[in-house]
């Protein structure tokens, strides 16, 4: 167990390390909510609040803007090997441990500009929230939005998840459906008695093949929807006719549809292939970036590069939903999320950290 108290005079490469040092896998978040809430509570110019293990800091000077920073403070469970926790920093500048990209990195940053940042130009809100990496009703962020909706509120939102350090606008929203036959069961010797449900989704699957991707450009950045099937399940055994077929849809789609008007696609697209039930399991909306709003300007001129669409779904599309475009930004490499050997550069750490008190205290 790490020391109890995190040390914000760190810069955010090592306050990063000390983070991963508190083991915080979702569900046991309290102890780092826990220090991370007497830190905040130590900073003179910020008011903080707490619900559950979820901790929202904010400056209230009275400025035309607010900006919200916000990050899970939850990892995936630790996998089994020596270079999780404690962290590791090798001779390279790599930071070796379980949350290092995915997102104590991001949290870090968020910390230190909290303590250094005491005049910002704009007011700014720090959110710190747990239970991110499992399923969505547990979701702190979606916690905080329903219980207290006015901490969240804000002009523009930075989510600090990995992005290599290049904004990534908005996100794009997923909808998860079941389409559903039935058949009739008869030996497989006797093909004749039964009626295949299996068949029956055959003209699903080549509409499927059929699918070209829509590519529209929302607020300049270019998405790349997706409709694919991700799963079937029907059968009985090897030797049995089979009477119900399952067949799982994914549709990835971009930010300028609501979310009716991605089920109603989806519907309208399989309208003559036979489907018997259509089953939404799943189903959260995108996110516009909002690149077009002054603060989000100011923000890409002070970070440089060039903004790409956030393809995946993120927690931005809550802030989307709270009327607060938002962005992803943060060090660290998405693809190393999750992994056994898990890692950030330092240096991208630094990076950011400084690009943004840059935007924030210039």
């Amino acid at each position: 167990m790490p020391e109890t108290a995190l040390d914000l005079t760190l810069d955010a490469a090592r306050l990063t390390a000390q983070l991963v040092d508190f083991p915080s896998e979702s569900g046991a978040e309290k102890p780092l909510a826990d220090a991370i809430e007497t830190a905040l509570r130590a900073l003179p110019h910020l008011t903080v609040d707490r619900y559950g293990n979820n901790v929202v800091a904010r400056t209230n000077f009275g400025h035309a803007e607010r900006v919200v920073l916000a990050g899970h403070i939850d990892t995936v469970p630790i996998a089994d090997n020596p270079r999780n926790v404690p962290s590791r920093l090798d001779d390279d500048g790599v930071l070796w441990g379980c949350g290092t990209c995915d997102m104590k990195s991001g949290v870090a940053v968020q910390l230190r500009i909290a303590r250094t940042v005491t005049a910002p130009n704009r007011d700014l809100t720090f959110v710190f929230y747990d239970n991110e990496e499992v399923a969505a009703h547990l979701n702190g962020l979606g916690h905080v939005a329903d219980a207290h909706p006015d901490w969240l509120e804000g002009d523009f939102a930075i989510l600090l998840e990995p992005s290599d350090g290049q904004v990534e606008g908005g996100c794009q929203g997923t909808l998860r459906v079941f389409l559903k036959f039935s058949g009739e069961r008869a030996h497989s010797a006797r093909a004749w008695m039964g009626d295949n449900a299996i068949h029956k989704a055959a003209p699903t699957l080549a509409r499927l093949a059929e699918y070209e991707p829509r590519k529209p450009f929302v607020d300049g950045l270019q998405y790349y929807e997706g409709l694919n099937a991700v799963r079937i399940e029907g059968g009985v055994a090897t030797n049995v006719i089979p009477d119900a077929c399952t067949v799982v849809v994914n549709f990835r789609y971009a930010p300028d549809r609501s979310m009716e008007e991605a089920e109603q696609f989806v519907r309208e697209y399989f309208a003559d292939c036979g489907v018997e039930e259509f089953v939404v399991d799943d189903h959260t909306g995108g996110a516009r970036p909002g690149l077009d709003h002054p603060a989000a300007v100011a923000f890409m001129a002070a970070v440089g590069g060039e903004a790409r669409p956030k393809y995946g779904w993120t927690d931005v599309s809550r802030f989307s939903a709270l009327g607060v475009p938002a962005v992803n930004y943060g060090p660290g490499a998405p693809l190393l999320a999750h992994k056994a050997d898990e890692r950030v550069q330092t240096a991208e750490i630094l990076r950011a950290e400084e690009r943004l008190t840059a935007w924030l205290a210039s």
